[in-house]
């Protein structure tokens, strides 16, 4: 059977405290949900915001796979008309294929949240529903506080769902929006849903929160009785304790239980997936997180290693390479040099032999601080510098940052660096905005002459991420870079004591790239 996977880390996932994504940051995601098979992507809540309003006008001129792009409001106001209201109104600007409309099922929101009656929130829920459904969108009915609000009267709950259903609402989503509920409640509560829609062709979702540490068993229970969408977020981030963790959910739901959620290929990817979005919103992966953490496979000596070594799953519950992990032996780790000829294979690049010299560099510039699960460029140089035949197109020798500041004047910041290029040697300096900012003009200055090219590369993103916090002002910086060229992005990475020697080495990175790949 099929499970629809509905990711709305755009959204739900953003509402974690201290996660914030700029449009930029939301379309990198949106472009690799797509690529990883995600069917439904929630884009935000156009009209709550600028930046979701801008997205979504973006996003349309972004070509996906497959992937559908949703937009979140809420179902018309109490007392007012679906052709007059603003949020309503919103959802139309944004066109979007897929709509989801959040409504109250809970008479306890009903009566003492929204101040309303029983029957004008049915109307609400009716009216909105059919509104967007004789748009031509399909429509998921978002069922805000279903399995409480089932739980104070069940009757009414059911009776939202079956206001949605008549307006011809595709999905019923319920959702254990405080995220209290137990696996058994929700199993019951599905199978009375499944069977009041009877053979209704609108499919049920479930949506559900962690404050009890039990989102995915929730979702999980819910699909065994007849869900076939599942709402959650990559990494599970989201408002409290946060959302229900899609990653693991995906891999539970294909690996253990036998449904069909993506292919063989991108459940290979899901490690790659889990990172790659960690290090867009800037926050420190979860080493100990299931079927993907670093430590998700990791073996530390005694009986364990002893037996792994015999035979690999007496100590694993899955193949590791199926998610796109690997095993680790933490006192002396095992090769991974397969991984490191796969990730060259894909750039187009072959190491001819030179997969453990990659592979120690990589361990060792991590053992201080660098990571390149989200600098494929990095990685890329790593790759292109061990060639036998390589030659690099400029060197950068020396460097000089000055930041000054005098009395009421603004701060400056002055470069100096020292290039090669061939046989010439040239000194340069330029101001910036920043120190960072001046020492990516001074460089570009001392090659542009050489390389007319670079005018074309510009700097979209830079990221500082403290690694080891409880050093304070002494800890190391892992900075990383975002450059494009048109259409064609990279990431870059360097790490260092100092913050200006670990943005220098992420520059060099981002400059050098382009020029070799032509």
């Amino acid at each position: 059977m099929q499970i629809f996977l509905y990711d709305t880390t755009l959204r739900d996932g953003t509402q974690r405290e201290g996660l914030s994504l700029s449009v930029e940051d939301k379309l990198k995601i949106t472009l690799m949900l797509d690529e990883l098979g995600i069917h439904y992507i929630e884009g935000g809540w156009p009209g709550s915001n600028p930046k979701d309003a801008e997205y979504f006008q973006r996003v349309r001129e972004t070509p996906l796979r497959q992937a559908r792009v949703a937009a979140f409001g809420s179902t018309r106001r109490a007392g007012g008309q679906c052709d007059d209201d603003a949020n309503i109104q919103a959802l139309v600007a944004a066109q979007t294929p897929v709509v989801t409309l959040v409504g109250k099922s809970s008479v306890l929101h009903v009566e003492q949240v929204l101040e309303t009656t029983r029957a004008e929130n049915l109307a609400m829920i009716g009216e909105s529903v059919a509104y967007f459904k004789a748009l031509g969108k399909e429509v998921c009915y978002d069922a805000e506080h279903f399995f409480d609000g089932y739980k104070l009267d069940a009757d009414y709950a059911l009776s939202t769902l079956r206001t949605a259903t008549e307006a011809g609402a595709d999905v019923l989503v319920l959702c254990d929006t405080n995220g209290g509920s137990l696996p058994h409640e929700v199993a019951a509560i599905t199978r009375v849903v499944r069977a009041q829609i009877g053979d209704a062709p609108t499919q049920i979702g479930i949506h559900t929160h962690n404050d009890g540490a039990l989102a995915v068993a929730n979702a999980m229970a819910a699909v065994q009785e007849g869900a076939t969408q599942v709402q959650g977020t990559i990494n599970g981030y989201g408002e409290r304790c946060g959302n229900m963790d899609l990653i693991p959910t995906i891999a539970n739901l294909q690996l253990k239980l036998g449904y069909t959620c993506i292919t063989p290929a991108q459940l290979a990817r899901l490690s790659e997936l889990s990172y790659y979005v960690a290090a867009i919103a800037n926050l420190n992966p979860d080493d100990h997180a299931a079927y993907v953490g670093r430590s998700a496979f990791a073996h530390k000596g005694g009986i364990h290693v002893a037996a792994i070594a015999k035979v690999e799953h007496s100590y694993q519950h899955i193949d590791p390479t199926l998610v796109g992990n690997q095993k680790r032996v933490v006192v002396s780790e095992l090769s991974g040099r397969g991984n490191i000829r796969m990730r060259a294979e894909e750039l187009g690049l072959h190491l001819n032999g030179h997969e453990r010299e990659v592979l120690q560099q990589i361990k060792e510039r991590e053992s201080k601080g660098y990571q390149f699960e989200a600098a494929e460029g990095s990685f890329e140089m790593l790759v292109r510098r061990s060639a036998a035949d390589y030659v690099a197109p400029f060197e950068l020798l020396d460097f000089t940052v000055t930041v000054e500041k005098r009395g009421s004047n603004e701060i400056t910041a002055l470069a100096t660096v020292k290039v090669r290029v061939g046989d010439e040697l040239m000194h340069t300096a330029a101001e910036g905005e920043g120190p960072v900012d001046a020492l990516d003009a001074a460089i570009r200055k001392a090659l542009l002459p050489h390389y007319p090219q670079l005018a074309e590369v510009r700097l979209v993103d830079f990221k500082v991420r403290i690694i080891d916090a409880h050093l304070g002002t002494a800890a190391t910086p892992r900075v990383l870079i975002e450059s494009a060229r048109g259409d064609e992005r990279w990431s870059t990475t360097g790490a260092s004591p100092n913050i200006i020697a670990a943005s220098y080495q992420a520059l060099w990175d981002s400059l050098e790239l382009p020029l070799l790949r032509g």
